[in-house]
Formats: C-alpha cells, sequence, structure tokens
C-alpha cells in the first residue's frame, strides 16, 4: 500500500471528520462548568452531557480522576484508529500511535524504580492502543516484572530496549525519574523521524510532525546537560533533524552553561521562543517547552486553513490529546479539592 496517497473519498471524509472533531472541541464555558463541578461525581454527570457521552460510558462507581483519564485516552487511541484507517495508514500518523506505548511504559517504569506493585500500578495503564497494534504482550511483561530491573531487562530486544537500559542507568546515577520521559521518548521520535522522512513530500503535515521533532531534540540536550550527562550520552538522545540542524545541536551541547545553550537557537526559526527572562536552568526549559507547545499549537490551527491532507486528520488527533490532557487535569483538580480558577489557570489555551 502507498501511505502517500489517500483517495478522493478518503480525503473528503477526513477533512469533514477533521473539522467536525474540532468544532466539537469543548468550549471555555464548558470547560469552567466542569471544574466548579463539587466531586468527582458531579463532573462525571456533567461531562456526560459533553461530547464525551460514549467515552464514559463504561465508567463504574466509585468514580476517581484516574478512571476518567483512563476513559478519555482510550477514547482518543479509538478515533486516532480511525483517522488512520480513512488516512489509508499514513506512515506520520501510525508513528504517533507509538506514543501511547511509550506513556504506559514511562508509568510503569517509573512506577517500578520507586517500588510500586503491579496492584498500584494496574488502574493506571490501559492497554487499548497495545491490543490495536498486536503490541500487548510487550507492556504486560514490563507490568508484572517482579522489580524494576526485570522490567527493563523485558523490553530487551524491542525498539524501546536500548533506551530503556540507559533510563535506568541514569536514574540510578542520577536518582530523577524524569529521565525515563526523556529516554523512552527518544524511541518515538526516531519513529516519528522515519515517518516525516517516508512521507518528506506531505509539506503540511511534515510542519506539524516537525515541531514535535525539533522541541524534543532541543529540550532532550537541554536536559541532558541539566542532568550532567556527557556529550556522547546526550547526541545519543537527538534524531534526525528539522529546522533545528545537527550543527545547531552540538554547539548548544558543548556550551558551559544551560542559558547559554538555550541563546543558540537565536539563529533559528524558534528564536522567538526563547525565553527572556527564567529565574534558573529548570525554570528556562520549562518555559521554552511552554513556547514549543505554543509554536505546536498554532501550526495546528493553521493546518485547517487547506483541506484534503493527512494534516487535517493529524491536527484534529493532536486537538483531542489536548483536551483530553485538559480534561484530566480538571478531574484530578476535581478530586483533590482544588478551586476552579487554579484548576482553569493550569489547562493548555487550545484557541
Amino acid at each position: 500500500m502507498n501511505t502517500n496517497k489517500v483517495s478522493m473519498p478518503n480525503k473528503i471524509f477526513g477533512t469533514v471528520l477533521a473539522h467536525s472533531l474540532r468544532g466539537k472541541m469543548l468550549s471555555k464555558t464548558e470547560l469552567q462548568t466542569l471544574a466548579e463541578s463539587r466531586d468527582i461525581d458531579e463532573l462525571v454527570t456533567r461531562m456526560k452531557n459533553t461530547v464525551y457521552l460514549d467515552a464514559l460510558a463504561k465508567l463504574t462507581k466509585p468514580y476517581t480522576a484516574e478512571k476518567v483519564e483512563s476513559a478519555l485516552r482510550e477514547h482518543l487511541v479509538n478515533q486516532h484508529a480511525k483517522i488512520v484507517n480513512i488516512a489509508n495508514g499514513s506512515a506520520i500518523l501510525s508513528a504517533y500511535f507509538v506514543k501511547y506505548i511509550t506513556w504506559n511504559l514511562k508509568i510503569i517504569l517509573k512506577g517500578k524504580a520507586m517500588g510500586r506493585t503491579y496492584e498500584e500500578l494496574l488502574p493506571k495503564v490501559n492497554l487499548r492502543a497495545e491490543e490495536l497494534v498486536g503490541r500487548r504482550d510487550l507492556v504486560v511483561k514490563a507490568l508484572v516484572a517482579k522489580d524494576f530491573d526485570e522490567a527493563v531487562n523485558s523490553l530487551a530486544g524491542s525498539e524501546f530496549g536500548e533506551d530503556a537500559r540507559k533510563a535506568a542507568q541514569a536514574y540510578k546515577e542520577k536518582g530523577d525519574v524524569r529521565v525515563f520521559d526523556t529516554f523512552l521518548d527518544h524511541a518515538f521520535y526516531k519513529s516519528l523521524d522515519r515517518a516525516v522522512v517516508f512521507e518528506s513530500k506531505l509539506q503540511d503535515t511534515n510542519k506539524v510532525a516537525g515541531v514535535d521533532v525539533d522541541s524534543y531534540n532541543v529540550l532532550a540536550v537541554l536536559r541532558g546537560k541539566f542532568w550532567g550527562l556527557s556529550a556522547n550520552e546526550v547526541n545519543d538522545l537527538i534524531v534526525t533533524t528539522g529546522k533545528v540542524s545537527r550543527d545547531v545541536l552540538q554547539r548548544m551541547i558543548n556550551t558551559e552553561k544551560i542559558q547559554e545553550a538555550i541563546g543558540e537557537l537565536a539563529g533559528t526559526a524558534y528564536k522567538e521562543l526563547i525565553p527572556r527572562s527564567a529565574a534558573n536552568d529548570i525554570d528556562a526549559i520549562m518555559q521554552l517547552e511552554v513556547a514549543f507547545e505554543k509554536e505546536s499549537l498554532k501550526r495546528i490551527m493553521n493546518s485547517f486553513r487547506t483541506v484534503f491532507t493527512v494534516a487535517n486528520l493529524l491536527a484534529s488527533i493532536k486537538l483531542m490529546a489536548f483536551e483530553i490532557r485538559n480534561l484530566a487535569a480538571i478531574a484530578a483538580g476535581v478530586e483533590q479539592k482544588i478551586p476552579s480558577d487554579k484548576i482553569l489557570a493550569s489547562l493548555v489555551r487550545v484557541e
């Protein structure tokens, strides 16, 4: 099958679906109403009066924020699978499926590293994506492993094996569970990067996916420097680049300070994203991450200006992912009795 080609009927249907999904996104007023729920039961009741009725239909009491998030993520996976089929198995859209698997592996490895039991981790993992792509056994083996080392070893031979091994080593040396995010993301971004190259003619789609690759590379370099990884270790995290060249990334690695490394972006397409006032290194990295996120959202919204493209479909998936992230934050906030204004202030602004 030539994944670069999408039939005209599918292009039309896909464009209609993408714009429909965008049009069904919850308004600020609806999000505020959800955030003002008195408890998780009331939140679920209110959410069932939205487009997420079917997504929450299987929820059983007692309701928890964890259950709500799992149901919403399963809904996202199902919608993503439907969109991949419409696009005749687009390599880029399929590559984004790997992100769901890395999400689960991060939860499992972080949990095992902190001594969490199988019973504690099981409710946090939704295996719908793995079931759809035939990778369930991979994640289950890590989940049922008796300890951290066995969980890491269970991934040997898979595309996550080497990154998991390096993450485990870095964790034992640095003691920061966030290393799992960067190292396991490396496996996902390698897959995405290959897909971008394969579908290089899909320029609109590459604009949306390309910023994700650039964001990962830049932030991986900065976090690697922050953790004190060697230059070779940081270099190993980089995937083939787009707007941020290998030369720029190498100069970032070679700088002495985080702020100097960020300054190397001044000669790239992302110069406007450079933080102007950061209290410290970690604050600067977090500000840059948020700036990349906003840039991604801008490209997502711009992609709707054209029709009959895979970019429309990718944009709709990414928008839905942002909304589900917001809804998960609302559920957690309501469960923890956080004031609604603080919950709303923490959400990603999708406009």
